[in-house]
């Protein structure tokens, strides 16, 4: 998981454009702890972890992935992205068949 973790933190620092020191001014890091992270030799704190991820400008999750599932908007980024290939036609039918199940989930989940 550090290891993971330092290497997301490395890939969006990257996709930034900065070294390891202007990333670390900017999280009011040393660049070695830094580096630290992204070896995986090192795991932030949770005020350190959540300073990182405004920095970086992401959520949370696109840093810790495979050990927390996806955020909610992601799934909703997938809905809208499915729906908006469907004719108008095709729309009102889904919507129709989402409509019937969200309707009837307390009588499925018993």
């Amino acid at each position: 998981m550090n290891t993971l973790l330092g290497q997301r933190i490395r890939e969006q620092r990257k996709e930034k454009g900065w070294t390891i020191e202007q990333f670390a001014e900017r999280v009011e890091l040393s660049a070695n702890y830094v580096g630290d992270l992204e070896r995986g030799v090192k795991i932030p704190k949770l005020e350190t972890f959540i300073r990182i991820v405004e920095v970086l400008d992401v959520s949370a999750d696109v840093l810790i992935r495979d050990s927390v599932s996806s955020a909610s908007h992601v799934a909703d980024d997938e809905l809208s992205k499915k729906l908006s290939q469907l004719t108008p036609g095709q729309k009102k039918a889904a919507i129709d068949i989402l409509n019937a199940y969200t309707d009837n989930i307390p009588y499925i989940t018993k």
